[in-house]
């Protein structure tokens, strides 16, 4: 073999080599930079949706503190406004460090300005509260005060806005960067190609198309957090224009009960009413929940503890449609959970259970151990199993049944499970299910054990 053909081997030996070099290269830099993406969009939109529900959130509570001191003339309201007052003005003056865009800071600016109308709206209605000792502030009083809130509530929709905007112009850059890098690999390939045929296959088998699924899925996520920040601005605003009308028609109900007598029919009227204003303000209530449901305050305990504590509470009226509510012997396990948030899912799941049921059946509670991959890999897991003997889950209602809103019965809302599989993701692990129709279905709470 001459030295000239020799060089030339070697010569191509290493273009070789540094064509599979920038190759490797090119492929992680995009995995990384897919990475990035996924977490600066669960970050942003984490963000975003934080601070405009919050200040929206205190709002309400500023809101309804002043509804029920112009009310009732309760001293306390007065003071727990004026403490709420004050913890919502620093946290305005918090978040201004933390915002990346100059619309962004516009935005919290315009919110402060049209807060200190907001507190001397307020101040002129406890003015006229303590002018009036004896009765309560006319609602008609407190139009001023609404505007000065609907204006602040607005402006927190725009600073959720702008938060999107700057996710979305992030999106851009990064999509435009993981383009450049997509045609820089295809580039490298091409060439490569041309070289070996067979080599090219396998890296286009072992590198391209797992970073085209991850492109994908990371789109898929930008659009569902889209989606889900979308939903949740529209719950939060329309419990906004709920609540206090809401608030207010119960003061007054409550006010009028006592000029009527018991036993007539304005008062049966009366509770009846009362009952359905209750029933409005659970569906709110669910509605804020799932908008935002709160940080588990975590607890080691026995895996056994909140199905005992299900069976104790729900046993007894679950008897009189002849449902046996069972919870079986089962392995010993810690779980690491909110006892009240896993409390609330079973009571959920058993409820479900049992309309499932109608009439004569059972429910059976047991603690299941095994192995599951969860969010973190594989891992040992605890399953708190609700089983019961129903009419199971036709196909077409599996395709959606954790879609928010989406709802079987007549008085539902759709958001019992959509609330708890927010609830067990919250606590690291999954809500699955097994049914057949005519047999039962069988749900499962997966968590990590402790």
């Amino acid at each position: 073999m001459s030295g000239g053909l020799k060089y030339r081997l070697v010569a191509f030996i290493l273009a070789l080599a540094g064509m599979l070099g920038a190759i490797a290269w090119t492929a992680h830099s995009s995995w990384q930079r897919a990475g990035e993406l996924r977490e600066k969009l669960d970050a942003v939109h984490l963000r975003s949706f934080q601070i405009a529900d919050h200040c929206q959130k205190m709002l309400f509570e500023l809101n309804d503190a002043l509804l029920r001191y112009g009310v009732y003339h309760d001293a306390s309201e007065r003071t727990h406004f004026d403490r709420l007052s004050q913890a919502l003005d620093r946290w305005i003056d918090e978040q201004r460090p933390i915002l990346s865009s100059e619309r962004e800071k516009q935005v919290l600016d315009l919110i402060n300005t049209n807060y200190d109308f907001y507190l001397a709206a307020a101040r002129q209605i406890e003015a006229k509260v303590r002018s009036q000792s004896e009765s309560a502030i006319p609602l008609s009083e407190f139009a001023g005060f609404e505007r000065q809130s609907q204006r602040i509530v607005n402006l927190s929709f725009q600073l959720a806005a702008a938060h999107r905007e700057s996710m979305n112009s992030f999106l851009a850059k990064s999509q435009k960067s993981l383009a450049y890098l997509r045609w820089l690999l295809l580039t490298l390939l091409t060439l490569f190609l041309l070289a070996s045929a067979g080599l090219a296959v396998v890296v286009y088998r072992d590198l391209i198309a797992p970073l085209r699924l991850k492109l994908v899925q990371s789109q898929a996520l930008a659009e569902r957090h889209e989606k889900l920040a979308s939903l949740g601005m529209l719950a939060a605003g329309v419990a906004h224009e709920i609540r206090n009308p809401l608030t207010a028609i119960k003061a007054w109900l409550f006010l009028q009960q006592k000029h009527l007598a018991r036993g007539t029919p304005e008062q049966a009227d009366a509770e009846i009413i009362a009952g359905e204003v209750n029933r409005l303000e659970g569906i709110v209530k669910n509605v804020l929940l799932f908008a935002q449901p709160s940080e588990p305050k975590f607890r080691t305990l026995p895996a056994s503890q909140p199905l005992r504590e299900a069976e104790t509470l729900l046993a007894p009226g679950l008897e009189k449609e002849h449902i046996r509510l069972v919870c079986e012997d089962s392995a010993a396990a810690q779980v690491r959970v909110d006892p009240q948030q896993i409390k609330q899912v079973l009571i959920n799941l058993i409820r479900n259970a049992a309309d499932s049921i109608g009439q004569n059946g059972a429910i059976t509670l047991r603690v299941r151990l095994g192995a599951k991959r969860l969010a973190d890999g594989p891992t040992e897991v605890v399953i708190l199993e609700v089983a019961d003997t129903g009419k199971g889950i036709p196909p077409e209602v599996q395709k959606r049944l954790f879609d928010p809103f989406f709802t079987t019965k007549e008085d539902g809302t759709g958001l019992g499970l959509s609330i708890a599989a927010r609830i067990v993701e919250k606590h690291g692990g999954v809500l699955q299910y097994q049914t057949q129709v005519n047999r039962g279905t069988v749900f499962g709470i997966v968590l990590p054990r402790a």
